[in-house]
Order: structure tokens, then C-alpha cells, then sequence
């Protein structure tokens, strides 16, 4: 039996994952693996949808348990993906997870035959401030460190299978829809 892929989506903050992931939801067989979280939700977010929000004790000892396929530390907050969930549902069909590059870098070493690496750029980093600045969800301080961040991100670009650039929505959603139907028809 064919094991589904494991397709990652990186992008630094403000690259567009969330709403390419949304997107790609709504026209791919895929499913969605909801990260854990301990950082507060931002308006709108939904958990147990968006993510699982816990608290870092709670976090921290699914941690001790080596229950995440991949956890990273982000600016103060912890994010994982739960093994046991992606584990079953590679066996079943394609998954796709919103993660960063240490995270990314994690399932690659883990799950190589089956992780497709993802990366979605910005078309530059004068546009990734200004959709920082847009969405209100950071203060001035929080987007120099988001900044700064996205440029050790966008370094690890060579450690990834794809680069997509993220200049118009409907086109960087066809080409990360190409890259599934190309990775499915691999032998």
C-alpha cells in the first residue's frame, strides 16, 4: 500500500500559509494536521481548528512523552504537531501541516520518503512588512522580531523541495496544487 505525503508549508510570518492552507483545503484531498500551541489566540483563530491552544505545562510534557512529530520554540511560544495523528493519517491519504523551518526540517529527517517541503515566499521583505503591518496583530516591536526572524527563515529557502512565491493568491495556490498532483503521480 501507497503511504500518503506529508506536504509542509513554511512561510515567514505574514507570508500567506494560513490562508493559502485554507484555500488549498477547500480544493485538495488533504488532510489537516492542527498544530498545538501555547501562544494566545489572535481574533478570529478557532481551537481546536486553527490550532490546539494548551498551556506550556501541558505542552511541555506531551514533550517528556515524545508525543509531537516535530516542536519548536517561536518567539516565547512552543508549537508541535501530534505524532500519533499524523502517523495514521499518512497511512490513509495526504497530509499537509503549516509549520517553520525548524519544524520543517524536523519531519524531513523523520518522515523523508513521504515530507514535501513547501516554502512560500513573499515577493519581498518591504511587502512582508507592510502585510505585517496590516493585519494589527503585532506591535511595532513583535514585526522587528517577525523581520528578523524571516530572514534566518528565508536562509533555510535551500533546505526545502519547492519555493513558491506568494505575489497573488489564486496563482500561488495553483502552483502549490500542481506540486500535490506532481508529488501523487512519483513512483
Amino acid at each position: 500500500m501507497k503511504m500518503g505525503k506529508i506536504f509542509v508549508l513554511s512561510s515567514p510570518s505574514g507570508g500567506g500559509k494560513t490562508t493559502i492552507r485554507k484555500h488549498l483545503l477547500k480544493q485538495c484531498p488533504l488532510v489537516y494536521s492542527v498544530s498545538w500551541t501555547t501562544r494566545p489566540p489572535r481574533q478570529g483563530e478557532k481551537d481546536k481548528k486553527d490550532y490546539l491552544f494548551v498551556s506550556e505545562r501541558a505542552f511541555k510534557r506531551k514533550i517528556e512523552k515524545s508525543e509531537f512529530a516535530e516542536w519548536t520554540r517561536v518567539l516565547g511560544n512552543y508549537y508541535g504537531t501530534p505524532k500519533q495523528f499524523l502517523e495514521k493519517e499518512i497511512k490513509k491519504g495526504n497530509v499537509l501541516l503549516e509549520i517553520d523551518v525548524k519544524g520543517a526540517k524536523q519531519i524531513k529527517r523523520k518522515y523523508r520518503k513521504q515530507a514535501v517541503l513547501i516554502f512560500i515566499a513573499p515577493p519581498s521583505l518591504r511587502e512582508l512588512k507592510k502585510r505585517l503591518e496590516n493585519r494589527k496583530t503585532e506591535n511595532r516591536k513583535e514585526i522587528a522580531q517577525r523581520l528578523k526572524l524571516a530572514y534566518q527563515e528565508i536562509e533555510q529557502i535551500n533546505k526545502y523541495d519547492y519555493l513558491v512565491i506568494n505575489k497573488d493568491l489564486k496563482e500561488c495556490t495553483g502552483d502549490i496544487k500542481a506540486i500535490i498532483r506532481a508529488e501523487g503521480c512519483k513512483l
